[in-house]
């Protein structure tokens, strides 16, 4: 018998969240081995019917395949009393019970913290909302790109009177998502070392916000204003040139330079006797302004061997398809690839963290809904008749069914 020897192995965790940011966390614990039950409304979770970019699957979409991998799906009706004693018997069951419903919904369900706790004293339950469990904005949709917005990140770049520029990932649900992977293996800890299991909240805001701890630092303690320049500099609290420029073929990344070096390289006189810490910063936009034009004349590989030749930070600027091939991804691992029953071969991004001893691997791609019905509850005790019956009650579906949102 081969015995699983990664971190999470022997922990269950009830994944009662849908869309990014709580079924991203729910992989991340089924990555490094915990037993992870994806609960499901009968029909499947929201996520299965919408699909970023439009990217359809053979009966699961692309979306809903990149976040539940490592997970078994049980579909259950939670509105219904059978359907959350069902919950209530694999909660005594578990050691996590995650959670994003909006602020109130797991009390009407009888699934808040305080009501489960009385089943199993020892459960790490993560509650995952917006902007918080309570205040002003506690009923407001958490939604990544809104809370993106509020967060002020927009309005460290590019150019003053021009609209802010979105991140080109959904950034608030993966930051939040890490933040409650985050949190549940800290509170694992504590209840290694004392028994005590606890409620634990994580909401979009704050992950947001404590993101940006070095950023926000410098405007509440060191007072300095967020302030965008005329050029489209990367960051307000970066000297320049710093930013994306525009070569004769594509784009390239310059960080922080010695500015007399940099003229040389670039044929800029002017930069030769500049301090970059002082001028830097006092001069800002003309210092982007030249650094660009000089940059449009050659190409970005042209610019590159040069830049990394002098000792310069520089790189490419990618889209997708150059990174999926950059040969330090490919050595690095950073794509895993496997056979799923239904969608075929899978090409996804893996894990971020590597362990000598206990390596995540991928047990099982996502659930088709229901899949796992029927052996998670016998595997609580529930007889093939009772497993049945409830089906024919549709209170859960234990067959996997075709996605289909009609």
């Amino acid at each position: 018998m081969t015995i699983d020897s990664r971190i999470l192995s022997g922990y269950r965790v009830i994944d009662c969240s849908i869309a990014m940011a709580g079924p991203f966390a729910a992989q991340r614990l089924g990555d490094l081995g915990a037993d992870v039950v994806k609960v499901e409304p009968p029909r499947g979770e929201w996520q299965r019917f919408v699909a970023a970019g439009g990217a359809q699957g053979n009966q699961i979409n692309v979306s809903f395949l990149s976040l539940n991998r490592n997970k078994r799906s049980v579909a259950v009706d939670l509105k219904s009393e059978s359907g959350k004693q069902v919950v209530r018997d694999l909660v005594a069951t578990a050691d996590v019970f995650l959670q994003n419903y909006r602020p109130g919904v797991a009390a009407r369900l009888g699934l808040d913290y305080d009501t489960l706790r009385e089943l199993n004293p020892s459960l790490v339950y993560v509650s995952m909302s917006g902007y918080g469990e309570d205040g002003p904005y506690r009923d407001r949709p958490g939604q990544d790109l809104l809370l993106q917005a509020m967060s002020g990140a927009m309005l460290s770049a590019g150019r003053a009177g021009e609209p802010p520029t979105p991140a080109g990932q959904f950034l608030a649900d993966a930051v939040t998502a890490s933040a409650a992977f985050e949190a549940v293996l800290a509170a694992l800890l504590h209840r290694e070392r004392t028994g005590e299991g606890q409620l634990v909240t994580v909401n979009m805001l704050d992950a947001l916000t404590t993101l940006q701890m070095q950023e926000l630092s410098v405007h509440t303690v060191g007072g300095v204003a967020q302030e965008r320049g005329s050029e489209p500099n990367a960051h307000v609290y970066i000297r320049a040139p710093y930013g994306v420029f525009a070569t004769s073929d594509g784009y390239i990344a310059l960080g922080f330079a010695d500015l007399g070096t940099l003229g040389e390289v670039i044929g800029e006189p002017d930069f030769a006797g500049l301090d970059a810490e002082e001028h830097g910063w006092s001069h800002r936009d003309e210092l982007y302004a030249k650094t660009a034009a000089a940059l449009a004349h050659r190409t970005s590989a042209e610019w590159l061997d040069a830049l990394l030749a002098a000792g310069i930070w520089a790189g490419p600027v990618y889209g997708y398809a150059d990174l999926v091939d950059d040969p330090q991804v490919i050595h690095n691992g950073t794509f895993v690839e496997y056979d799923h029953p239904t969608e075929g071969h899978i090409k996804t991004p893996g894990f971020p963290y590597k362990f000598s001893r206990t390596p995540a691997r991928i047990e099982r791609g996502a659930p088709l809904t229901g899949e796992h019905t029927d052996e998670i509850l016998a595997e609580l005790g529930y007889s093939d008749e009772r497993i049945h019956a409830l089906s024919d009650e549709g209170v859960v579906t234990v067959r996997p069914v075709p996605v289909d949102a009609s």
